[in-house]
């Protein structure tokens, strides 16, 4: 078996035993769909088991010395771009495995097909009382202290929107930038649209998720003209485990390069000029296989955040400790 290819799948992690759970039935189908082609393991950054390195053992285990690694990350945030290549950079020098590393998921024609098909979904479970031009349609990203990520997530919101025909739209994130979900939503109910579809660019379920999902409770509790609907997350549908497949194959056609004309890292963006050139580094071993962390995790918490608006905005968080 010497030279073998596997293909290594890096998750983030999660507390919550249902997005674990969720990532590896995806890792799984990833495994089924590629067949005998390449071995498939999975692992995961932090507070779940197994981790990174314990996947890449289970590949070298079975003879592989090259190993093509995918980032189960959405856009290309502290966690794609550092914590995840260190890594696996420090796994390779260890022991001399050569690693390859792909791009993110990102936006593309198939994830998108998988977005619109979450919120169709969503839609037909409704039902068709309501027309589109009444709708609006409401993105919720993760939220990033990298801007380059949350602009994609805008990027996104401006796209389906326009597919779709909905009346209006807005992007929203689930912390460390604004706006929140929840000024967001008061926001949006003021605008005169009959039904708000708020719709996760979520891989997988966990605390964020329910927030969400919390948050539109609260709203259709408070907005009861306003038909509320939640759209599902991604989760596994076939065209993420169909990207997942063509991120490890862009590595061996040579795709790998991550768009960095804007990264934070690399481009002088306006209020982030200090981080270009920051070392590439993890602070997540403290918390690999399941270890406490001592705040919350909404955030990319070993860089830098963004200027917020003053305490009192009404789209943004006063400080990170009260999301």
């Amino acid at each position: 078996m010497s030279g073998r290819t596997g293909l290594m799948i890096c998750g983030h992690g999660s507390r919550d035993a249902r997005a674990v759970a969720e990532f590896a039935r995806l890792a799984r189908k990833v495994r089924d769909k590629v067949g005998g082609r390449w071995p498939v393991a999975h692992g995961y950054l932090e507070f779940a088991t197994p981790i990174i390195r314990d996947g890449l053992d289970a590949l070298r285990k079975k003879g592989c010395e090259r190993i093509l690694a995918v980032p189960g990350m959405l856009f290309a945030a502290g966690h794609a771009k550092n914590d995840i290549p260190s890594v696996l950079n420090r796994y390779a020098a260890e022991h001399g495995v050569r690693i390859d590393y792909a791009r993110e998921l990102g936006i593309t024609s198939a994830m998108l097909k998988a977005a619109a098909a979450r919120i169709e979904e969503a839609e037909r479970a409704a039902g068709d009382h309501i027309s589109r031009h009444d709708t609006l349609l409401m993105v919720v990203g993760r939220g990033s202290s990298d801007p380059d990520a949350n602009a994609n997530v805008a990027k996104l919101t401006r796209l389906l929107t326009e597919g779709f025909g909905f009346g209006w739209a807005e992007t929203a994130y689930s912390g460390v930038t604004f706006p929140l979900v929840a000024p967001a939503l008061q926001r949006a109910a003021r605008l005169g649209f009959r039904r708000i579809i708020v719709f996760p660019w979520f891989l997988f379920t966990g605390v964020l998720v329910e927030r969400i999902y919390s948050a539109v409770d609260a709203a259709a509790a408070r907005f009861s003209d306003i038909e509320f609907v939640k759209a599902p997350y991604l989760n596994d549908h076939p065209l993420v485990v169909d990207t997942f497949i063509a991120r490890a194959e862009g590595i061996l056609e040579g795709d790998t390069a991550m768009n960095c004309a804007l990264c934070k890292y690399r481009a002088r963006i306006p209020g982030f000029e200090h981080q270009v050139g920051e070392p590439q580094m993890s602070h997540h071993h403290h918390v690999e296989g399941g270890g406490h962390h001592h705040h919350d995790h909404g955030h990319d918490h070993h860089h830098h955040h963004p200027p917020y608006p003053h305490a009192d905005h009404p789209l943004g968080p006063k400080t990170l400790k009260e999301q």
